[in-house]
């Protein structure tokens, strides 16, 4: 599936020919007055049409999977907006915002955290219009993007007429935006040799929640106070909306190589991966899979599988796949057929078992998380047991999907068979028995899928007393609460979401 035509790509069809029903429907509702309607037409496009607007609040929340298959989404936005440009989304922020209305940024919706539904109506500000490459320096290797871009659409660009890549390749590459990944702190799958979309970005345009539009970065390695861009990546549009992004590249790669090896453990192969960081090789993946995955998606019984893969020039390739060979040898590692890796790359972004599994009634979702090298094997096991241990599931697995000099980060799986009337509560279970292993454990909240609503109750667990800063920033600048309220954990002034 990809959104070839600039249109985000839903995850299943809405079962329904009638109205569609809000899940969350004891959340508090804002209701919108006909006048504010009516200025927010002169502004920009908007639409009321109720199947549009239910398209318009759902993304890829696995859990809202379960519910489109029964005819709901999670929340309904009350009118859609659409923008043609920064100058409108500013325009409306600032409608929204002297009439407190509660205004929820999407775009390719392909989150799978709740993050872009509208969970007290309102405004959903779909910002499809705000795309396209604006210019490349190719000698300075940064690029200026809109933000409802999608990723193979820039890829393509960025290769065809420039030679040139951003590096960033995230499972959902596919469905997905800049906008999106700047809004949680996406990682690629390259991410070792190419880093996060924080390491990629340079700069930012961002509407603020009053209508002004401020730019932050943009100059190498500037010192004028606190970098004022990091504030917003990951903020997931509660703090403000970006309209523009400068971006570092990278020219396209030329010289490839594969490897894989199987270990005897879990913790042998994070050791192999901790050294081969170590020693200051940064392969483009080192994907490390427990039994259970490997034996699932390579055939390899009890082997724990390390996919090892580079892409650059060749002799910092040729280096690179060395120390890997090098660390995996000293591990006892045993070499495996490296079409392995091929194999990944074919399947890598097929997502179609969700759909599948969640039809059969099973509940299935990831949570990944990071963690020091010193904490993942004990994160490892922890959060597992901690899965397997609430009743109803079948089976929990993870792999290793992002390996950095200081750690890494473990990407779990579950899958669960609840009856069908405990399947919201099972759901609602694993998540709080395997965030709270992990942070106990001493992982991070989130690696790269961001917090959305499905996570906003472990916001203050997880940041303790710097949460209070955190709350202090979107007071400052959205001090009526109006964006995205209900995610990231932060107070919402127009109530409970009732999840």
């Amino acid at each position: 599936m990809k959104a070839t035509d600039g249109n985000p790509v839903p995850p299943v069809e809405l079962a329904t020919d009638g109205p569609v029903r809000s899940r969350l429907s004891n959340a508090a509702h804002v209701q919108l007055e006909d006048a504010f309607v009516r200025r927010l037409g002169e502004v920009c496009t908007v639409v009321r049409d109720g199947r549009e607007r239910a398209e318009a609040s759902r993304d890829w929340w696995p859990i809202g999977i379960a519910w489109a298959l029964e005819g709901m989404v999670p929340a309904l936005g009350d009118v859609v907006a659409r923008p043609a440009d920064a100058a409108q989304v500013a325009a409306v922020l600032a409608l929204c915002n002297d009439a407190h209305v509660p205004v929820t940024p999407a775009a390719g919706r392909s989150g799978v955290c709740g993050g872009s539904v509208p969970v007290h109506g309102g405004v959903v500000l779909d910002l499809l219009e705000l795309r396209g490459v604006v210019d490349v320096d190719e000698a300075s290797l940064l690029l200026d993007v809109l933000p409802a871009t999608f990723g193979p659409a820039l890829e393509e660009t960025l290769q065809s007429d420039h030679g040139l890549t951003l590096g960033h390749w995230p499972q959902s590459i596919d469905i997905s935006t800049v906008g999106g990944w700047l809004a949680c702190r996406s990682a690629g799958q390259l991410s070792t040799r190419y880093g996060k979309i924080e390491d990629m970005v340079a700069g930012l345009d961002v509407a603020l929640a009053d209508g002004r539009v401020i730019r932050t970065g943009g100059l190498p390695r500037a010192a004028v106070g606190p970098d004022l861009t990091q504030l917003f990546v990951g903020c997931e549009g509660t703090l403000g909306i970006v309209v523009g992004a400068r971006l570092r590249l990278h020219p396209a790669p030329t010289y490839f190589r594969d490897a894989a090896y199987g270990f005897d453990s879990f913790t042998d192969g994070i050791e192999a991966c901790r050294n081969v960081l170590r020693r200051g090789a940064t392969p483009a993946v080192l994907r490390l899979y427990d039994a259970v995955e490997g034996a699932r998606s390579y055939d390899t019984g009890d082997r724990h599988v390390l996919l090892a893969h580079d892409e650059s020039d060749e002799i910092l390739v040729d280096a690179a796949m060395t120390v890997v060979e090098e660390e995996c040898t000293r591990a006892r590692a045993e070499p495996l057929d490296s079409s392995l890796v091929r194999r990944w790359f074919e399947h890598r972004n097929d997502v179609s078992a969700l759909e599948r599994n969640i039809r059969r009634g099973l509940v299935v979702d990831t949570m990944e998380v990071a963690a020091r090298w010193r904490d993942c094997a004990t994160v490892f096991e922890q959060t597992i047991a901690a899965i397997e241990g609430v009743a109803g599931t079948l089976v929990a697995s993870a792999h290793l999907s992002h390996s950095y000099v200081d750690g890494a980060c473990l990407y779990f799986t579950f899958v669960g068979a609840p009856a069908a009337e405990a399947r919201d509560e099972y759901y609602r279970a694993a998540w709080d028995a395997g965030t709270r292993a992990a942070l106990a454990a001493g992982a991070a909240l989130s690696h790269h899928h961001g917090i959305g609503l499905n996570r906003s109750r472990f916001v203050r667990e997880a940041l303790g007393d710097a949460y209070e800063v955190l709350a202090s920033l979107k007071q400052t600048l959205d001090p009526h609460g109006i964006l995205n309220p209900g995610k990231l954990g932060l107070p919402d002034p127009f109530g409970d979401v009732g999840w």
